[in-house]
């Protein structure tokens, strides 16, 4: 399995280190539940260095994305970033992923770990047919890059402690703290040069830290020391799924996938229709128009009993009950206190409020379809 460059680090803080896409992750430090309410009252720190990173530059690099990405990157100045995703001829979903503009003619995109070799081959071959090629570099930077996350309501009173003085490249800001939502600037730190952007994927305030991987122990030691007083603790995968069920945050291989489109899944928000053409739009818009055979909802255990999981059935209820659905991702809500899941429905069964049933070990237990998210976090 690979490593990234802070397995050291996962191991001496005791990490219960599991395979995840091929990785060798921490699915926990002392519990998932125990991390989960440190990012919801507190702070929590992540390793994200599995994700990828790809560099695309060059005075064609924007129209090279705007054709391969359904969001519009022309919205963009330097220093800042939007999700989006990357879609086949069909409309299903390459890779959902994050794409910066550090510059006018920079972009970094952070893809999926288990998608990393997928999407660096689908840009490729993109590329291959773009009519200003040779106004491109595509440059997969994932190996020598690493990245964390730190999230929470608390990370805004230490995170100008880590990383004081002002940007020297992306959005300029005095501080690390001055950064809004969705902005990424470059810090000097350490001797080097690292990008903080302000994202987040639990729901809470969140910072990222992309980093040369060689300086990335070193960042993860800083934030734990200077978050120690503020209640930050190391979360592993187990609190991360958690956290982003509650928020109804994507995770591909779940809600998304190559036959899976993003207006099915309620991501019609981040496909930019008026850009003119890119890989999968006349099937979105057709979708978009004439709507879908299935809707991505979200749904609440309605009694008590075990929580949905992944490949669970979903059943109408009533005379003449039938499979309409399966659950995609599921899981006890810390937060909440129930079972909580995403599935796939017919659209007749995707309103609030309706009345379903998941198969749950051979018995059916009553759910009830809720607006999205579960969880948002207070004002």
């Amino acid at each position: 399995m690979k490593h990234t460059p802070l397995f050291a680090a996962h191991q001496k803080l005791g990490g219960k280190l599991i395979e995840f896409g091929g990785w060798e992750m921490p699915v926990h430090y002392t519990s998932s539940m125990d991390e989960h309410q440190a990012v919801r009252k507190a702070a929590g720190l992540f390793d994200i260095s599995h994700m990828g990173e790809v560099l695309i530059s060059g005075p064609g690099a924007e129209a090279f994305l705007n054709q391969t990405l359904t969001n519009d990157l022309r919205k963009l100045a330097p220093g800042q970033g939007q999700y989006t995703l990357m879609c086949n001829e069909r409309g299903g979903v390459v890779d959902d992923l994050y794409a910066y503009r550090l510059a006018d003619q920079e972009y970094l995109l952070i893809i999926n770990a288990s998608r990393i070799e997928a999407d660096t081959g689908w840009l490729d071959r993109q590329l291959a047919s773009f009519s200003r090629r040779s106004e491109v570099k595509l440059e997969n930077v994932s190996d020598a890059t690493g990245a964390v996350a730190v999230q929470g309501p608390r990370v805004a009173e230490f995170i100008n402690q880590c990383f004081p003085g002002p940007s020297n490249g992306g959005t300029t800001v005095p501080r690390v703290g001055d950064l809004k939502k969705n902005q990424i600037a470059r810090f000097p730190w350490g001797g080097g040069d690292i990008w903080i952007s302000r994202t987040g994927y639990t729901g809470e305030e969140g910072f990222e830290v992309v980093a040369p991987g060689q300086m990335v122990e070193a960042v993860w030691n800083q934030l734990l020391a200077d978050g120690k007083p503020c209640g930050l603790k190391p979360a592993g995968l187990g609190a991360r799924d958690t956290l982003r069920t509650e928020a109804c945050y994507p995770l591909y291989g779940h809600e998304l996938d190559e036959n899976t489109t993003p207006i099915e899944a309620g991501l019609g928000f981040f496909v930019a229709f008026d850009k003119g053409d890119f890989v999968g739009r006349p099937i979105l818009a057709a979708q978009k128009a004439g709507g879908t055979d299935r809707k991505l909802v979200a749904l609440k255990m309605a009694e008590k009993s075990a929580p949905p999981r992944p490949g669970y059935a979903i059943w109408s209820t009533g005379p003449g009950a039938t499979a309409i659905g399966a659950v995609v991702s599921g899981t006890q809500s810390p937060t909440l206190g129930a079972g909580i899941g995403l599935g796939y429905v017919p659209p007749a069964f995707a309103k609030a409020g309706t009345l379903l049933e998941i198969e749950i070990r051979g018995r059916r237990a009553a759910a009830v379809v809720v607006p999205k998210p579960f969880y948002r976090k207070p004002d």
